[in-house]
């Protein structure tokens, strides 16, 4: 497995797009990659459609701090939202391309907007006759959750903020259908009808795997510092060598599982799932605890002890380890396996052990069944995405020893920071397609090979970008004039 940070490289990392901007956004966004020397010269090609997304990582901790504050006021509302009202309200009146991946438990938004008064606060120049002139907009990627059963108050927030006219305009619809929004996820076809009655949208929907597997793929070619492991309490980096990405496993961790063997940018395979996962963790925890929600769960299980519940291998050996099978005696031997004592019914055990508990089983069986199926194509990269996980550091650390007990440390588990997000950044890549310059956008693309490339390679100190967790990807977009 090889991991290792990109040094030296003199290179212009950019995302090829079809770019044909008049006047609003984007037209299309491409997770295709270019790589130019410092000292290249442009061609007549590449200023027709480039857009330059140049996200770059840097940690804002007050940032992060005032959102999440922000957020527990509003899930105090009912309505979980990832950016302050303020910030919100300023970037909205330059929106493009707003995207939507609609969950069982989650409807996930990822769009863009321009910052103001940034479209010439920079120029690139040059190309072989010397007369290319891209000017340079500041943005945002922005990401947000709210939660399905919500979706009332999700669509008047959608109202009051006038998202609906952030989609797609295609020029071939009629003038009552231009509202176009790219969707995936089951909610795209469940919700299809009431969102064009409420709000006029027309819902394009786009398949939930190749936009899982286009999301994952931009994350961790495009963000530096997406990728991380966990174990012990240690959060750990990991600088992804673009030549040895693929082949990788990724596990999607919604109400189900899905686990995608992912061999190219656009060859991938759903080779195992299963239906024991965020669904089974919430809906068992509010069965056994009342529970409302699922960070209420999350947040509960933090207090609690599940050796109360769960047998563990001591428990049947005298506190002796299993040496022999390389099992100690705090290994899990079977989850709930105390509740069957006749002396004790549910209301003698806390609802904060039992929480602990069902979050500890359900992350060990995902795990488990990841690994094994790792073993299975003999995949060594495994990354876990999906709401379920939501940065919550037992969670992570149980899927992380699991892996590496049944690998015998020779895989590790991998998280991404932008987790949740997938199926709505892939969503969000896929208006290309709609794109009039798409045949040759996809024509320039073909030129490049693949290759190691960093984010970072240039203006790495820079405070216009950086990319912070969830909140949203600060990002400039260079496009052609």
């Amino acid at each position: 497995m090889r991991f290792q940070p990109i040094e030296g490289a003199l290179v212009s990392t950019v995302v090829v797009a079809a770019a044909a901007v008049g006047g609003v956004g984007l037209r299309g966004l491409m997770v295709e990659f270019l790589e130019l020397d410092e000292s290249a010269a442009w061609t007549a090609e590449m200023r027709l459609t480039v857009v330059d997304l140049m996200a770059r990582d840097k940690e804002l901790t007050g940032r992060r701090r005032r959102e999440e504050e922000e957020e527990e006021k509003m899930e105090r509302g009912g309505i979980e939202e990832k950016l302050g009202e303020k910030e919100l309200r300023q970037s909205v009146d330059e929106v493009s391309n707003l995207a939507l991946d609609i969950g069982g438990s989650l409807i996930k938004m990822v769009y863009f907007s321009s910052n103001s008064g940034s479209s010439v606060d920079d120029q690139v120049h040059g190309s072989a006759n010397g007369d290319s002139n891209h000017s340079v907009l500041s943005g945002r990627l922005h990401f947000e959750k709210f939660e399905t059963r919500k979706i009332d108050d999700w669509i008047g927030y959608l109202s009051s903020k006038q998202f609906r006219q952030y989609g797609a305009q295609c020029n071939q619809a009629p003038a009552s259908d231009k509202n176009i929004i790219k969707a995936t996820g089951g909610g795209a076809f469940k919700f299809a009808d009431l969102l064009k009655e409420k709000l006029g949208i027309i819902l394009d929907k786009e398949d939930e795997m190749d936009c899982l597997v286009t999301g994952a793929n931009f994350l961790l070619k495009a963000v530096h510092n997406e990728a991380f492991t966990y174990m012990d309490g240690q959060k750990e980096y990991v600088q992804i060598d673009q030549i040895d990405l693929y082949p990788y496993l990724l596990v999607n961790i919604g109400s189900g599982v899905s686990m995608i063997k992912v061999d190219s940018d656009s060859k991938f395979e759903r080779v195992s799932g299963t239906s024991v996962g965020g669904g089974t963790f919430l809906g068992l925890g509010k069965l056994l605890t009342k529970c409302k929600s699922f960070d209420d769960l999350l947040e509960l299980s933090h207090q609690g002890n599940n050796r109360v519940i769960d047998m563990l291998v001591g428990d049947i050996y005298g506190g002796m380890d299993y040496s022999k099978i390389g099992l100690t005696s705090t290994a899990i031997a079977s989850s709930f396996g105390k509740a069957i004592s006749k002396e004790r019914e549910l209301e003698d055990y806390r609802p904060e052990d039992m929480a602990r508990s069902l979050l500890r089983m359900i992350s060990n069986n995902i795990g488990q069944i990841a690994y094994l199926n790792a073993l299975r194509f003999g995949l060594k990269r495994i990354f876990f995405g999906g709401f379920f996980i939501r940065g919550h550091a037992y969670t992570m650390d149980t899927i992380s020893v699991a892996v590496n007990f049944w690998s015998k440390g020779d895989a590790k588990a991998m998280f991404l920071r932008h987790e949740g997000f997938l199926g709505a950044l892939g969503a969000f890549m896929s208006y290309e397609k709609n794109d009039p310059a798409d045949e040759a956008s996809h024509q320039l693309v073909k030129q490049f090979p693949n290759s190691s490339y960093c984010i970072e390679d240039r203006v790495q100190s820079s405070d216009s970008t950086y990319a912070s967790d969830n909140g949203c990807i600060e990002c400039r977009l260079q496009v052609a004039k």
